[in-house]
């Protein structure tokens, strides 16, 4: 799915490191790897608020801070972070962070899903491409 997503946007490259090596997965261990495999790029790390409140329950998450270049964080309006209690945990965390401002889209993943699963539109809730192969490989039927 994320191929047929990006198959339009040159501007991004699909990575299939976690894909490629066997698991446990650790956010830590991928972005070592993604350092190792691109030693001059700036590694940037995308979370949602949510796993930012999260972040300090995380496998080695100092380790993790120290990693990335920087962690860019989208956030749900009315979301409040304690950046003092997050650096309290985590030092270095805060010079790291950049706050994005995106376009809220009020579409979740689960909702794609159940609605595919029950055979209800979803067409205008991803990209075409997607759609396509959703339809076609007949994922989520039976949810």
């Amino acid at each position: 799915m994320v191929r047929s997503a990006l198959a339009d946007e040159p501007t991004f490259e699909l990575s299939t490191v976690d894909i490629d090596r066997p698991g446990p997965h650790f956010t830590l261990d991928t972005l070592r790897l993604l350092r190792s495999q691109n030693p001059e790029s700036d590694i940037i790390l995308v979370l949602g608020g949510d796993s930012l409140h999260d972040l300090p329950g995380w496998h080695r998450p100092e380790e993790v801070v120290a990693a990335c270049s920087e962690i860019g964080v989208m956030r749900r309006p009315g979301d409040e972070v304690d950046l003092s209690r997050l650096e309290e945990g985590l030092p270095g965390l805060r010079a790291r962070l950049h706050f994005i401002t995106a376009p809220l889209l009020q579409i979740s993943s689960h909702e794609i899903r159940e609605r595919a699963g029950k055979g209800l539109p979803f067409r205008h809730y991803v990209p075409r491409a997607v759609y396509e192969y959703i339809v076609a490989q007949r994922i989520y039927r039976g949810i």
